[in-house]
């Protein structure tokens, strides 16, 4: 009996962590700020050549060669309906590695600025409002609150499929 009771208050405490709580780099699209989990994150660097592929979606601007290996290149912008804009100076391009269907992949984001680290507990994140049927919106994660003003969380594996992510490999082989 004393086993059982020591068990429950575990449990709900566990029950209460959101799962969408931690680390998030932030980044700039426009007048928005959006935010993916750092643990995806592996490299930020400035913008460089990028080789377009013929017969892609137009939210994927095509390919760079980063240490031999050939990265798919997305604009976020296009791919969330944004109008496109001009690279800046503080246009980069951000390497995440997502796992899709048990494969890894990495995937460059062209973002228009790095913002800074932030830390979001649950109390922070609440779930994207619905929108209607007519809005899909699969690679939204959560929307935090932070001083006044939200960031967009991402679910960065949906931002590319592994459908577009094997086009492109078969293109580039």
């Amino acid at each position: 009996m004393t086993a059982e009771l020591l068990e429950r208050p575990v449990v709900a405490a566990e029950a209460n962590i959101d799962p969408r709580a931690g680390k998030y780099l932030t980044f700039r699209l426009g007048r928005e700020e959006f935010g993916i989990p750092v643990l995806f994150v592996r490299e930020i660097m400035g913008v460089q050549d990028i080789t377009g592929v013929p017969g892609m979606p137009a939210h994927l601007k095509g390919v760079i060669n980063l240490r031999g290996k050939i990265i798919p290149v997305v604009d976020p912008r296009v791919k969330f309906a944004f109008p496109e804009a001009p690279f800046t100076q503080t246009t980069c391009i951000v390497v995440v590695q997502v796992m899709q269907e048990g494969q890894n992949a990495l995937i460059g984001l062209i973002v228009e600025g790095v913002c800074e680290v932030l830390t979001f507990g649950t109390a922070d994140i609440e779930d994207a409002p619905g929108f209607g049927e007519d809005v899909d919106t699969p690679f939204v994660l959560g929307i935090a609150k932070y001083k006044g003003t939200v960031k967009i969380l991402l679910r960065i594996e949906e931002v590319l499929t592994l459908q577009e992510l094997r086009g492109i490999q078969s293109l580039v082989q």
